[in-house]
């Protein structure tokens, strides 16, 4: 448990010491220091990944966990462990307890992912579930405590636990040194000589806030020209309003997209040495952390969790307010234990959050030809100050809903920040009035795949689905080769990023032109699947 307040705070210093003894090692492993060299390339500063998701229980709490356990007393194993946690906590505590022959048992709340709770399992922890947040599953693990008369092992709030946690940057600092002897020994030259990665800032995300209290301990004491920055979600951020307020503060709820970090009420030790040695803060919201997933898999191959990636989606957001260019920053990707399921989420959100695709409810008038038009209008935007590239849809959804106008829900390829504004205005000069969802939250979780229904307009109504080929310009391609007689009722395309894009058309043709329209697929020359019959589409989009 964290310190008493009638005992003295331990200094930089008294934490030093404690971390340079810590015992990690006998289950954690020393990560590696990685460049990433992509997003280094974009931002134009050198990006360096501590890949904690690296270890056996892909996050850092094992650091903590274990040191903390590997000085109880024998008496006090024997009788067990007990911890409240999110997820990756418990894992530590769990293999470090079969480690060390004792018994443990895990109190998670119960919106943690399966794959933490199977995880846990895995290690042979007892698993209690219990109420929906971290705060919640702690009150209960307390009372388990006594109960069983256990040993709490706190996630953050104790000095064992930071001082393990602080290992991270004892090897990080280590190996920032080896980075440049390498450059060296390649160069041939002595190290003093070489520009090589001197640490400018440490990025670290902050649930309970052991991990930024271990690091801003060992780096202060040993370089504090290095500035720790502290990372939390901008709807689970305890530690900044509680700095703010110079007072921990309670939040009434949190977040629960980044579970690792979600946690109401941070410690009173991690949340003194935050206060005094935590340099700044960053809030990131959701589309963020989603793109900077999307970066670490670029560089690594390796998928982080949402808590993982926080500290390079503040990279990102710090260099864009500061403007900064050849400094050296380090993200700590403190976890990994992502559900599979949640990629489909962090895929769709991430070229939203980097701002690579704009989304809009786009507006034109319900006549033969407008669609046409405005298809060509988005085919030919122009290039707002950048290089002229071809822009690619990356989805469309129309229904046929009204006689004099037509809402269509489009997404967009964009090159850079703030283009969604610009393209609003263009659309809005060539009379199509544009509605910027791009970051409407309830467009992005919602409306997009809600567009439709069914439409007492939609008479003599064909559905079709199409294959086609994922190239620029395939698309509008697809659509100039739609036979005006016949008008397009219902449309969606989303680009999924594979070779091959899938369309979704409906096509109003009167009973008489059905020969006419055989016709006219058989010479269409795209793989076609007609789904009229579909009781899927009888049910939910005719009429």
């Amino acid at each position: 448990m964290p310190t008493s307040s009638a005992e003295q705070p331990l200094s930089p210093q008294d934490y030093l010491k404690k971390i340079l003894t810590a015992r990690v090692y006998d289950v954690a492993i020393e990560t590696a220091l990685e460049p990433a060299r992509n997003l280094s390339r974009r931002l134009h500063n050198t990006v360096l990944l501590k890949r904690e998701d690296q270890q056996p229980v892909r996050s850092f709490k094992l650091r903590g966990a274990y040191n903390k356990m590997a000085h109880l007393t024998a008496e006090q194993l024997q009788k067990g462990v007990i911890c409240a946690s999110a997820g990756n906590h418990a894992q530590g505590v769990a293999l470090s307890a079969s480690k060390l022959g004792a018994r443990a048992v895990i109190v998670m709340p119960t919106t943690t992912p399966q794959v933490k709770v199977d995880a846990v399992r895995g290690f042979g922890g007892e698993v209690v579930l219990f109420g929906e947040s971290y705060s919640d599953a702690y009150q209960h693990a307390l009372g388990l405590q006594q109960k069983e008369e256990l040993t709490f092992v706190h996630p953050f709030d104790d000095p064992d636990v930071i001082a393990g946690q602080g290992t991270v940057a004892m090897e990080m600092l280590r190996q920032v040194q080896t980075l440049v002897a390498d450059k060296a020994a390649k160069s041939g030259q002595k190290s003093s000589h070489i520009a090589g990665p001197r640490l400018d800032a440490v990025f670290v995300a902050i649930g309970g806030g052991g991990l930024v209290a271990g690091v801003a301990n060992y780096i202060k004491a040993v370089d504090p020209r290095i500035k720790v920055i502290g990372v939390q979600m901008n709807d689970s951020d305890a530690m900044i309003q509680s700095v703010a307020a110079k007072q921990r503060v309670t939040l009434a709820d949190v977040g629960l997209f980044s579970d690792g970090t979600a946690v109401k009420l941070v410690g009173e030790e991690t949340f003194r040495i935050a206060s005094n040695l935590v340099d700044d803060f960053v809030t990131v919201d959701t589309d963020a952390v989603c793109a900077a997933i999307k970066d670490i898999f670029v560089d690594t191959r390796s998928i982080v969790e949402p808590a993982g990636a926080l500290a390079v989606a503040a990279i990102k957001q710090y260099v864009a307010q500061h403007k900064t260019k050849g400094e050296t920053y380090a993200a700590i990707l403190c976890g990994a234990n992502m559900n599979f399921d949640r990629l489909r989420f962090v895929a769709e959100r991430a070229e939203v959050g980097e701002e690579r695709e704009a989304l809009f409810a786009i507006t034109i008038p319900e006549e033969r030809g407008s669609f046409r038009r405005f298809c060509e209008l988005i085919g030919d935007l122009p290039a707002f100050g950048g290089t002229k590239t071809t822009r690619n849809v990356t989805e469309f959804n129309y229904r046929i809903s009204d006689a004099n106008k037509a809402h269509v829900f489009v997404g967009l390829t964009t090159t850079s920040k703030g283009e969604s504004a610009k393209i609003t205005a263009h659309l809005g000069k060539h009379h199509f009035t544009a509605l910027d969802l791009t970051h409407d939250e309830l467009a992005k979780e919602h409306i997009r795949y809600m567009v439709g229904g069914h439409s007492a307009l939609a008479q003599n109504e064909r559905l079709l689905r199409f294959v086609i080929p994922e190239r620029p310009g395939a698309l509008l391609k697809f659509l100039s080769q739609m036979r005006p007689g016949w008008n397009i009722s219902l449309f969606h395309y989303r680009n999924q990023g594979a070779d091959y894009g899938r369309i979704l058309v409906g096509l109003q043709v009167p009973a008489a032109d059905d020969a006419e329209f055989a016709a006219f697929l058989s010479t269409l020359g795209y793989p076609c699947v007609e789904e009229t019959g579909n009781p899927a589409y009888q049910m939910f989009l005719q009429q």
